[in-house]
């Protein structure tokens, strides 16, 4: 089961670069089609579209190799019990926004599908499908959270922590 986790996040994470190859050729088809005389119409909405959703692919995928930013100056020194309190605390805390980050995300895709609307540009692109991976990212992300919350409350190491731990060994 392990092993299918992480291939979600991988693949949560290849998305992502996925997303920022689709940027690139973008940008690039833009730039020599400029040269030739021609546009790529909404280029840069595509574009734009395609930097949020690498962004929030890559939520879980950062989240679970311990790419997120932690403090780790003053609670790598605190006792086993007041580590596993703060711990649980945080990813407690950190569940319940990216629970309620996921519900508004997908709220959005949502009413964006009711009501129809559209981009502004030379094509105009249903908002819906561009936001359909911002609410995968999130939904993602929770379900990143929740692992970590399970494996701390089963007394285990958090993913993102023994890649903290690689880390601070590399550095020695």
């Amino acid at each position: 089961m392990s092993t299918l986790r992480d291939k979600f996040y991988l693949a949560s994470g290849y998305a992502a670069g996925f997303c920022i190859a689709l940027i690139m050729v973008v940008i690039l088809v833009q730039i020599v089609g400029r040269l030739f005389g021609f546009i790529i119409p909404s280029a840069e909405n595509v574009s734009g579209y395609a930097l949020a959703a690498s962004t929030f692919f890559g939520l879980a995928y950062t989240f679970h190799e311990g790419g997120h930013i932690r403090v780790t100056l003053v609670i790598q020194k605190w006792p086993p019990r007041a580590r596993f309190v703060q711990e649980l605390a945080v990813l407690i805390l950190g569940l319940g926004l990216a629970c309620f980050m996921t519900f508004y995300c997908w709220h959005m895709v949502w009413e964006s599908y009711v009501f129809e609307e559209v981009s502004h540009g030379y094509i105009p692109i249903p908002l819906w499908i561009p936001q359909i991976p911002v609410g995968l990212g999130t939904l993602a992300l929770t379900i990143a959270i929740l692992d970590d919350l399970v494996a701390v409350l089963r007394k285990r190491v958090p993913s993102y922590q023994q890649h903290e731990s690689d880390v601070n060994l590399e550095e020695i």
